[in-house]
């Protein structure tokens, strides 16, 4: 009896232990994506930072070469914010797949707001691929394509 109530202790304790869901894990990387989004609304550059991955790479939707590094994708979302209002954007259909500490999020997306006084508003679609560090999702590469 003693050996079963000690199964079952260790099987209790186990459980309390558990990794997080897939499902919470997928929900963390939308999650931390609109956060991405949300600094940028809010021209919070540091916090926008604090989710990007030091090895960061990027096709931008209008790069015509890969942008390369953290400092260079911090300090090009700074100077937009810095000319931009009501910068807003929206995910459309995610999809995510997760490998390990390894995630990338296909989806569309939405946005709108002014640069340098002039409206814009934009349609595309995106991969992000994403590595959890230190118990983070952080985004390690963008590729943005504008859709008609």
């Amino acid at each position: 009896m003693k050996t079963y109530t000690l199964l079952a202790v260790l099987i209790l304790i186990a459980s309390c232990t558990s990794k997080p869901s897939r499902s919470d894990e997928e929900q963390a990387i939308k999650d931390t994506l609109i956060a991405m989004w949300d600094a940028i609304e809010k021209e919070d550059i540091a916090r926008y930072a604090s989710y990007v991955h030091d090895d960061f790479t990027q096709f931008g939707e209008n790069d015509p070469t890969l942008t390369i590094g953290k400092k260079t994708e911090v300090d090009g979302v700074r100077e937009w914010v810095s000319t931009s209002d009501g910068i807003h954007t929206e995910m459309i259909e995610p999809r995510v797949t997760i490998k390990d500490n390894v995630a990338w999020i296909t989806y569309y997306w939405s946005d709108h707001g002014t640069t340098n006084g002039t409206p814009f508003a934009s349609k595309g679609k995106s991969t992000r691929i994403f590595v959890k560090e230190n118990g983070e999702w952080l985004c390690i590469h963008g590729h943005y394509t504008l859709l008609p």
